[in-house]
């Protein structure tokens, strides 16, 4: 197949949510007649709520940094499904993309045929089978990021070097549970006998659940002195080492810590210029600035809250929202909302996004209209920051817009 056409299969595919069976079964299935390259090479593993992208993006280039050639696996992809599977910083080539998407799903009908597979794994499932392929003939050592949850997360197949959780918070409750202890212990399903963890600052009913479970540290046990920060990035002193952060947000300076951490039981050095983590209070257009961010639940919403209320207090802003359907969107635009002098609600391009009229509904700020795309929205005349924010899809069509 070619690229196109094998990007056209994989979303014909549907995902873990659309489907009635959510286990490893066909996971395992297939990486063992593809000659089980999940149990070749080494891993560090990472689940949690938010920050776990982050996170993986620095550990790969401390990784990076030292030497090391580096497998990144990070969900979802911005503009090209090509950036879920990097080698060395780079994500691989559309042919490559192509050629292995081939090797994959070829395997899963002659299993289909056989009937030793009873459905042809999803969408998520693929990409993982291929990255795992990928990394075995490509990677020293690969950072997987968990896609849902952890413990029935097609990643979850792996024996891996470290495991990583970063903080735990409300997502996904109609798969992971209504309770922080719930969602937690789904979490901690990467968790495996001995393989050592790093635990990110947690809730207290998030680290009763985590903290049963195999060896581990926790961040906290390296206290950040000499912090400064500022709108694009941070620097402190973690146990005598100068860690500089390039990802925007208070919130980012745990995520570093995280990763430093996590890199110290490498013998690593955490050297994170090199770190990218797009669509996270990413600047995509300047004079004035617009600014997005992937703040699709309450934890995220919050963190951005807090960037504002540092950065930008006082400030005249302008807010682009759009959301899906299944995101607390309440939750999430009464944090947001009052922050901002003018919202402007539209709606990402996908079948699963709240219309404009709905999400206005459902706002009592004084000064809120709508606009039918976020095209039309950023049209609109501006002379103050914009953020732009609600969803991922929302994120990646203003990355296409305004780069």
């Amino acid at each position: 197949m070619t690229y196109p056409e094998s990007v056209r299969y994989l979303y014909s595919l549907g995902n873990e949510l659309q489907t009635a069976k959510f286990d490893l079964e066909r996971i395992t299935k297939i990486l063992e007649a593809l000659g089980s390259p999940h149990r070749q090479g080494r891993f560090i593993h990472v689940a949690g709520t938010n920050g776990k992208g982050s996170t993986c993006a620095m550990i790969e280039a401390g990784l990076r940094s030292a030497g090391v050639r580096t497998g990144l696996y990070t969900s979802p992809h911005m503009q090209q499904p090509t950036e879920r599977i990097r080698i060395s910083g780079v994500p691989i080539s559309p042919d490559r993309f192509a050629g292995v998407f081939s090797e994959v799903h070829d395997c899963a009908e002659h299993l289909l045929a056989t009937g030793d597979l009873d459905l042809h794994p999803t969408y998520f499932e693929t990409v993982t089978a291929m990255a795992f392929v990928v990394f075995a003939r490509e990677a020293e050592i690969t950072v997987l990021e968990t896609g849902l949850g952890g413990r029935l997360d097609a990643t979850n197949v792996v024996t891996p070097e470290l495991s990583v959780i970063t903080q735990v918070d409300f997502d996904h409750e109609n798969f992971l549970g209504n309770t922080i202890e719930s969602i937690a212990g789904e979490k901690a399903g990467i968790l495996k006998p001995n393989v050592p963890a790093v635990f990110s600052v947690q809730r207290p009913e998030a680290a009763a659940v985590l903290e049963r479970h195999t060896p581990f540290r926790r961040t906290s046990e390296w206290p950040v002195e000499a912090l400064e920060i500022d709108k694009w990035g941070s620097r402190f002193q973690l146990h005598g080492e100068t860690i500089v952060c390039p990802l925007a947000g208070r919130h980012q300076v745990e995520n570093a810590r995280t990763a430093a951490v996590a890199l110290h039981q490498f013998g690593v050095a955490p050297a994170f210029a090199n770190a990218r983590w797009p669509g996270r209070l990413e600047r995509v257009a300047t004079n004035p600035d617009v600014i997005v961010d992937g703040a699709h639940n309450p934890a995220g919403a919050r963190a951005l809250a807090a960037y504002i209320e540092e950065f930008f207090r006082g400030e005249p802003l302008r807010l682009i929202f759009g959301a899906m359907r299944d995101k607390a969107v309440g939750e999430i635009t009464d944090v947001l909302f009052p922050l901002f002098e003018e919202v402007i609600v539209t709606a990402p391009n996908q079948p699963r996004a709240l219309s404009p009229e709905v999400l206005r509904n459902m706002s009592d700020h004084e000064n809120i209209r709508t606009a039918e795309t976020l095209a039309e929205a950023l049209a609109l005349p501006r002379n103050t920051t914009t953020f732009v924010t609600g969803s991922l899809f929302l994120v990646a069509e203003a990355q296409a817009l305004c780069c």
